[in-house]
């Protein structure tokens, strides 16, 4: 039996990693004014924050739908696919893996595993090239999701952004009342929660939010001394301080492998412009 790996452009995976864990992506379609476009296929980078710069109208974002997902997976049937594991965006900030899960219940060509991220970016890439790993290794699917739900609970993700009008405008910020981040630079400090979205803290710079990010990972070290250490720098837009801290991070942990990946726009409309993010995990690449 061949099993598939299937995700969205929200996980920002290259197309060197997509060729190489063999990954069917599905585009997010991102909404500027009365125009739509697939991410990553029709939408540059320079061009959505040239957009959200000069704009008066915000973009939006329309979730994959299950048109494509059908497509995708028929495509994989006729392809000799038996298994399909689908790896997606977070249920916590958008409804389609509970759209996904009322599909699958319908659809027999093959046997689908539905798998909530709990996450974006990175971190859902991680799991997706995990997964993909996997599958060429002709791995049971259950025991590739068992598997995947083990690395998905040892994952952590702090991220910063500039300020948090974009996350109050799309309703992605569980707690918006808990914190201020628009007054005197301060520099709000994020993460995932059950998949959702909080606000934890807030930083005067990014050089500041890089310290107290520094200090999480080594607790979670401390914590898990047997475990090899997979550090990702997440960036919106942000290139320089992108490569400063993958740098930092790779002196401060010397042992970790640090990656650097980017954001784009279907997850950036909800950052906005200029965050910065670090995903770090046990390294699925490096198991002890």
């Amino acid at each position: 039996m061949k099993t598939a790996v299937v995700t969205d452009t929200a996980s920002y995976l290259t197309p060197e990693q997509i060729e190489k864990y063999n990954i069917t992506v599905l585009p997010i379609t991102v909404i500027l004014g009365d125009k739509q476009y697939k991410e990553t296929e029709e939408l540059t980078d320079d061009k959505f924050y040239d957009y959200l710069r000069n704009e008066p109208e915000l973009p939006t974002t329309a979730q994959v739908s299950m048109g494509q997902i059908q497509e995708a997976y028929d495509r994989l049937v006729a392809e000799g696919y038996d298994n399909i594991i689908s790896i997606h965006l977070s249920l916590g900030i958008t409804s389609f893996m509970d759209n996904l899960r009322m599909f699958v219940k319908e659809y027999d060509k093959a046997k689908i595993y539905p798998f909530d991220s709990m996450a974006a970016s990175a971190a859902e890439a991680d799991l997706v090239m995990l997964a993909g790993t996997l599958a060429q290794q002709n791995v049971d699917p259950e025991v590739i999701v068992s598997k995947l739900e083990d690395l998905r609970a040892s994952t952590d993700i702090y991220f910063a952004v500039d300020d948090l009008k974009h996350l109050s405008r799309t309703g992605r910020l569980s707690n918006r009342s808990a914190i201020i981040g628009n007054l005197l630079n301060v520099k709000p400090l994020l993460t995932f929660k059950d998949g959702k979205i909080y606000a934890i803290d807030k930083e005067r710079t990014m050089h500041r939010a890089f310290r107290m990010i520094s200090l999480e990972i080594q607790k979670y070290a401390d914590e898990h001394p047997d475990w090899n250490l997979h550090i990702t720098v997440v960036d919106s837009n942000n290139r320089e301080m992108l490569t400063k801290w993958a740098d930092d991070f790779a002196e401060v942990f010397p042992e970790a492998r640090v990656s650097q990946s980017h954001l784009g726009p279907a997850i950036s409309v909800h950052t906005g412009e200029k965050t910065m993010g670090v995903v770090w995990d046990k390294d699925f690449e490096n198991e002890n």
